[in-house]
C-alpha cells in the first residue's frame, strides 16, 4: 500500500497532444478541451477538479475513467506489483491465519460466540472499507488513500508482532492458561 502511495504521488496528468486522437467524440469535439490540453497535473484530484470545471460535473464524471487512463503516466509495472504482493501477501498471512489464530486465542467457553462476534467485526470492516474506497479516491485522491491503507497495515504488523503471543507447539489448554488470567 505505501509502495502505491508512493507511485502514484509520482505519477503526473497530461492529455497530450498524441492522447487526444483517443479522446471520446463528445470530449474531442468540444472547445473546452483546448483548457486543459498539454497542461500537466500533479496528481489526480487535480485533474478530475479540472475535468469538471472545463466539461462540467455530468460529462466530467461520464468520462473520468477513460480520461485518466489516457493521461496518467506512472510506472504501471509497479503498480501491478505492488498489487499482487498486497494480495499475496494477505493470502499467506492474516486472511487465513486469523480464522485459526482466533479460535486458539479464545477460552474454551466462549470460543464459539467470541469467534462470531469477530466474524461480525470483520464484516463491518469490510463493508466500511467498500463504501468509503469509492469516495476516498474520488476526494483524497489515489496517493492519500494508499497511504492511510498503508499505515493502517503497518500498524497491524506492529500490534501483530507485539501483541499477538506465537501458538506453535502449545496446546489449547496451555493457550488457555497462558491468556486468561
Amino acid at each position: 500500500m505505501l509502495t502505491l502511495s508512493y507511485t502514484f504521488n509520482k505519477a503526473t496528468y497530461k492529455i497530450s497532444d498524441d492522447s487526444f486522437l483517443n479522446l471520446p467524440e463528445e470530449i474531442a469535439n468540444s472547445e473546452k478541451i483546448d483548457n486543459i490540453l498539454n497542461i500537466e497535473y500533479s496528481n489526480d484530484i487535480l485533474f478530475k477538479q479540472a475535468l469538471k470545471k472545463t466539461f462540467g460535473e455530468n460529462i466530467a464524471n461520464k468520462y473520468e475513467s477513460d480520461l485518466i487512463k489516457l493521461s496518467i503516466k506512472a510506472n504501471s509495472l509497479i503498480i501491478l506489483i505492488a498489487i499482487l504482493s498486497f494480495v499475496a501477501s494477505f493470502a499467506i498471512s492474516l486472511g487465513p491465519v486469523m480464522w485459526v489464530l482466533l479460535s486458539e486465542l479464545f477460552p474454551n467457553k466462549i470460543r464459539g460466540i467470541a469467534i462470531s462476534f469477530v466474524g461480525l467485526i470483520n464484516s463491518s470492516v469490510s463493508f466500511v472499507v467498500q463504501f468509503l474506497f469509492p469516495w476516498q479516491l474520488s476526494n483524497l485522491g489515489s496517493s492519500l488513500t494508499f497511504l492511510i491503507y498503508g499505515l493502517f497495515a503497518l500498524l497491524g504488523i506492529i500490534f501483530v508482532y507485539f501483541k499477538i503471543p506465537e501458538t506453535k507447539g502449545k496446546s489449547l489448554e496451555d493457550l488457555e492458561k497462558l491468556l486468561v488470567k
